[in-house]
């Protein structure tokens, strides 16, 4: 609260902001069984995790890491990169003492590293995932070249070809098609602009597959159709009738996208 203080001076926002901190959270154990916690309250200490007031908070800290981290940057010229509390240190050399000096430092603002997530990675012979991305080392298409780039991490594909599952269940048969097409259209929308960084292609391709695939089987649930419905919903009758994203087409447009 200290933190926030310093740049909000209005009594009743931060008196929200208090009330935030110490809201009770709800749990579930996973039989059913929901609980009401007031950990940050009893404690002192922390946020609900996914709380809308929790970017602000973090950003906020991280400033203070970020600045705290001024001298080792011009020691070992390492840098920060960061999105919220997801941060990646850059280095030339010397990795070891800069983990060091990160855990030291949180320990100073009181905060926990989780240890699940740091790791020492040396590129390009390695790779990391960061904000959905893989970065490490590629080779175009073309000539065969090496080069250090990004692209869709495994696990983000995942994400989305178990999202698309999701939304072309059995029990969204209810919905009629322009509805459900334009709800899977905004979701493939979305990850394609975000995703369309470095070598796509493939990501799009295995998605795209995924997407017709669901959607051919979801309209047989709906219409009560046997097969697998190919001849009767084509690629062709999904694109032009039913107006599905294409999403390797989008890749014509990004001058990234086939290296």
């Amino acid at each position: 609260m200290k933190s926030v203080a310093r740049r909000i001076v209005d009594r009743q926002v931060l008196h929200l902001i208090k009330q935030w901190l110490e809201a009770a959270v709800e749990e579930d154990d996973g039989h059913g069984h929901r609980k009401r916690t007031t950990t940050n309250r009893d404690s002192g200490r922390g946020t609900p995790q996914g709380a809308p007031i929790s970017p602000l908070l973090s950003n906020l800290y991280m400033r203070r890491f970020i600045l705290g981290w001024k001298p080792h940057a011009r020691r070992w010229s390492a840098h920060i990169v960061n999105y919220a509390d997801d941060f990646v240190i850059c280095c030339k050399g010397q990795a070891d003492q800069a983990m060091e000096a990160m855990r030291k430092l949180m320990e100073k603002l009181k905060l926990t590293v989780n240890d699940d997530k740091p790791h020492l990675c040396q590129l390009p012979q390695e790779r990391f995932d960061f904000l959905g991305y893989t970065f490490g080392r590629c080779y175009s298409r073309k000539t065969g070249r090496a080069y250090v780039g990004t692209r869709p991490s495994k696990k983000s594909i995942k994400r989305m070809v178990d999202s698309i599952t999701e939304e072309t269940s059995r029990s969204r048969t209810c919905l009629d098609a322009e509805t459900g097409v334009g709800r899977l259209n905004r979701k493939l929308t979305g990850w394609a602009n975000y995703f369309s960084l470095g070598p796509v292609s493939s990501a799009y391709k295995a998605i795209d597959t995924h997407a017709t695939q669901r959607l051919r089987q979801w309209l047989c649930k709906k219409h009560k159709v046997r097969g697998k419905g190919v001849t009767r919903y084509p690629n062709q009758y999904l694109r032009e009738h039913l107006g599905l994203v294409n999403l390797p087409a989008r890749t014509r447009d990004l001058p990234w996208a086939k290296a």
